[in-house]
């Protein structure tokens, strides 16, 4: 089945996240963004933040954490409807996102919540057990630019635009990564975890 197979603005919206998330990534690409977006977050990685943006950006990497402290326990995100898809993320030169577990009733929303993120992201250990590393906020582009006059932002933070056509043959979309549970020393909102690996993880979606 296809995209443009599907109706509705988010009825694709789980192949279509898979695909994004899950899919194989051949070869680290640049990512598409807006240029003030790709500004934006390079002057958070070189540390030339406003004395506000690193108030603002300190605040919401706690919101999510209290946001998300709970689901340090895997059982307990998958109770609360957030699942695994199809595997571990990695890119041989960029390291890697971890392991995505999607929440189908959040994404569907559109909307952008800093206590309610659409995936929570696990890094996988050599005992088989999870740790929660962090958060990824996501929204298409057609249905969020629909009712808004600019790209979607949390407390300061523009999230990435993946525009269309791109590498994924997805339509446009947003997305916004919070490493609140594993620092990054690229910065918090950084697509990639240079320090994040997939090496431990033994291909089994059951977790």
């Amino acid at each position: 089945m296809t995209i443009k197979q599907l109706s509705g603005p988010f009825q694709y919206s789980m192949t279509a996240l898979a695909l994004v998330c899950f899919g194989a990534f051949p070869a680290p690409a640049q990512e598409s963004q807006p240029q003030n977006t790709a500004q934006h977050h390079q002057e958070q990685a070189h540390g030339e933040q406003t004395q506000d943006q690193k108030r603002k950006a300190s605040a919401l990497l706690k919101i999510v954490r209290d946001s998300t402290e709970r689901f340090q326990d895997v059982s307990v995100a998958k109770s609360e409807g957030y699942a695994l898809q199809f595997g571990c993320v990695s890119g041989p030169d960029s390291g890697a996102m971890g392991l995505h577990y999607v929440n189908a009733d959040i994404l569907n929303r559109g909307q952008v919540d800093a206590t309610h993120p659409q995936i929570v992201i696990y890094e996988p250990r050599a005992d088989g057990s999870l740790k929660l590393i962090g958060a990824d906020f996501l929204v298409f582009a057609e249905a969020w630019n629909a009712t808004h006059t600019g790209p979607p932002e949390l407390m300061g933070q523009l999230f990435h635009l993946f525009d269309s056509p791109n590498r994924f043959g997805l339509p446009a979309f947003y997305t916004l990564h919070v490493w609140a549970w594993k620092d990054n020393p690229n910065g918090a909102f950084v697509n990639w975890h240079p320090d994040v690996s997939c090496e431990q993880f033994n291909g089994d979606s059951s977790n």
